[in-house]
């Protein structure tokens, strides 16, 4: 078991009291909310999602299938999965970079020596969307993060038109990207990570 999955803001949230049998004994039941860093067993469900999310607006999908399984083979600490009752409703995937600005061969390495944190999507399951999951499971990152000796900055490059949405999850922008996708241009946004010591002393990580 991995040791992130004893941090406090990864242990399952309930939000609804367990089910009851007749007799009044609870039943065993999936948590009813539960936040935890994916393996390559999710790689599936995670590109069921993706694939919806972005193919009807882009055509295309920030990950294809085997660069998720890579990424969640290589590094899944930098991912994190919203479940609800065992099924997926909403991810975020990032690797590790280690250059000041994000180029295009960051769309596919993960820089195991470096300290900013590369997210490369975040989505929704359409069922779930326009209920603010996609803040709180970007704030739920961030906290992971913060308990990570290895991260200091999260990093991300989005269309213009999302740009508000990022700001309110507190990214600044840094200006154009230099990765281009077809026709697609982006903007680079960032988000200090502070160190692990702090966090150490301060939140209990």
């Amino acid at each position: 078991m991995s040791a992130l999955s004893a941090l406090p803001f990864l242990k399952p949230v309930h939000l609804r009291s367990p089910r009851s049998s007749p007799g009044g004994q609870r039943r065993h039941t999936l948590p009813a909310s539960e936040f935890r860093c994916l393996s390559p067993e999710d790689a599936v469900s995670v590109f069921e999602i993706e694939r919806e999310a972005f193919i009807s607006v882009s055509g295309d999908c920030p990950l294809h299938l085997d660069e998720i399984r890579h990424f969640l083979n290589l590094c899944p600490e930098l991912s994190l999965g919203w479940f609800e009752e065992g099924r997926l409703v909403a991810f975020i995937i990032g690797s590790l970079w280690d250059q000041e600005r994000l180029s295009q061969a960051a769309l596919t390495l993960h820089k195991a020596q470096g300290s900013a944190v590369h997210i490369h999507v975040l989505a929704v399951h359409r069922t779930v969307r326009q209920q603010g999951k996609g803040s709180i499971l970007m704030w739920r990152y961030l906290q992971h993060l913060r308990c990570l000796p290895c991260a200091r900055r999260a990093l991300l490059m989005c269309e213009p038109f999302l740009v508000p949405f990022y700001q309110k999850c507190g990214f600044e922008p840094l200006g154009p990207c230099e990765v281009t996708v077809g026709d697609l241009a982006f903007v680079e946004m960032q988000h200090p990570v502070r160190g692990h010591a702090f966090m150490r002393r301060n939140s209990g990580c």
